[in-house]
């Protein structure tokens, strides 16, 4: 096992699967579960390292598909990778590209040597293969990198999640052989199989036997119901190694964050806290409010009095109700950071939970009634 690489599990809950670890990186530690802000181009929408830093985060993401496009790999790489590029000392994490470009259905077209697609921004055409993803993610050079999977669509025919699946292990296995800096970046196979329990446990089991630092599960909150990927999340990940960190892709909200813990997930990243930001919308003590709201006209209190956040520290309600109907981009600012900053701490609190053996007792309310039949 590469020692770069190391996963060790501090903590378990009594009555569920969570568990609370730490994962070693070359940029540094990740306390386990956590949240992961999403910064598509190399920021974090209307955030700066500094505010990431504030905010506790500890890992952030980065798009393949997008700085592929622009600025280029290249450039980034001669910038000194991604850490330099962006001032992120911190560890990274980059996604394979695949669903940005399986999001693509109506400009892009798939075959087993990789995908050709038009690129939105000049229309040229462009070719991604898994050699090409591992290719643009090692100049990246972000800590870990994700396999290039096919991402089948909700719904899909059971034909069409089963070709994708096999599609997905044989991309993993020329992911793996083009991967030329597995010392210092952490390869991370992705499970699909839709919303068809047998194929996603065929494809955990399949994938557990390649020995990589990490796995994940993908495929999930593409447009099928909350109860579907509860139900995925629940059946997949504890056939995943339980020595290595398990990363639940694209989730971000309290209920399912808890939810997924429960059964085990380690990491999770989502665009929700900046995406509601740019609409006026907080994340408070497992609420959404609309900051727009004109009850917080003259509503003089910060948003959380027990949030440490520069936004809640600083300024009311009143005045982000204020920069919010301007359409100020402070106020999306202050959001974000504030949303960030609470998505974090939830996480944070569960982790603390769990090594207290507390999580049911502390959190039962978001596991309550889910909906998993």
């Amino acid at each position: 096992m590469n020692s770069n690489f190391t996963f060790q599990c501090h903590g378990k809950c009594s009555r569920t699967q969570a568990r609370a670890g730490t994962f070693v990186t070359p940029h540094g530690i990740v306390e386990t579960p956590r949240f992961m802000p999403v910064g598509t181009q190399a920021t974090v929408k209307t955030l700066t390292s500094a505010h990431l830093a504030d905010a506790q985060a500890q890992m952030v993401l980065a798009n393949t598909y997008h700085l592929h496009l622009r600025p280029g790999e290249d450039i980034i790489a001669e910038a000194g990778g991604l850490h330099k590029f962006m001032n992120w000392s911190g560890p990274m994490l980059t996604d394979s590209g695949g669903f940005q470009v399986f999001s693509l259905s109506k400009t892009r077209k798939i075959a087993e040597e990789g995908v050709t697609f038009k690129s939105p921004l000049d229309g040229r055409m462009i070719f991604i293969s898994p050699e090409k993803s591992i290719q643009i993610q090692n100049a990246l050079g972000a800590d870990v990198i994700m396999a290039f999977d096919e991402c089948p669509p909700y719904p899909a025919t059971r034909e069409e999640v089963v070709a994708a699946t096999d599609r997905t292990q044989r991309w993993l296995e020329r992911c793996i052989a083009a991967h030329q800096r597995p010392h210092d970046q952490a390869l991370f196979p992705i499970v699909q199989g839709g919303v068809h329990l047998d194929l996603r446990e065929a494809a955990a089991k399949a994938l557990s036997q390649y020995d990589m630092p990490g796995f994940a599960i993908g495929g999930v909150s593409v447009g099928e119901p909350a109860p579907f990927i509860h139900k995925i999340v629940r059946a997949t990940a504890p056939l995943l190694p339980q020595e290595k960190p398990r990363y639940l892709m694209g989730i971000g909200t309290y209920k399912e964050m808890a939810i997924a813990i429960a059964s085990g997930i380690d990491l999770f990243d989502c665009v929700i806290p900046t995406r509601v930001a740019r609409h006026g919308a907080a994340f408070v003590r497992g609420e959404r409010w609309n900051l727009k709201n004109a009850t917080f006209k003259r509503d003089f209190t910060p948003l959380d009095d027990s949030c440490p956040c520069y936004t809640c520290q600083n300024f009311s309600r009143a005045y982000l109700c204020h920069l919010i109907r301007c359409n100020e981009v402070t106020g999306f600012t202050l959001l974000a950071l504030h949303n960030v900053t609470e998505l974090i701490r939830f996480t944070t609190r569960i982790r603390e939970a769990i090594l207290a053996d507390r999580f049911v007792e502390d959190f039962g309310q978001w596991l309550e009634k889910p909906d998993l039949h």
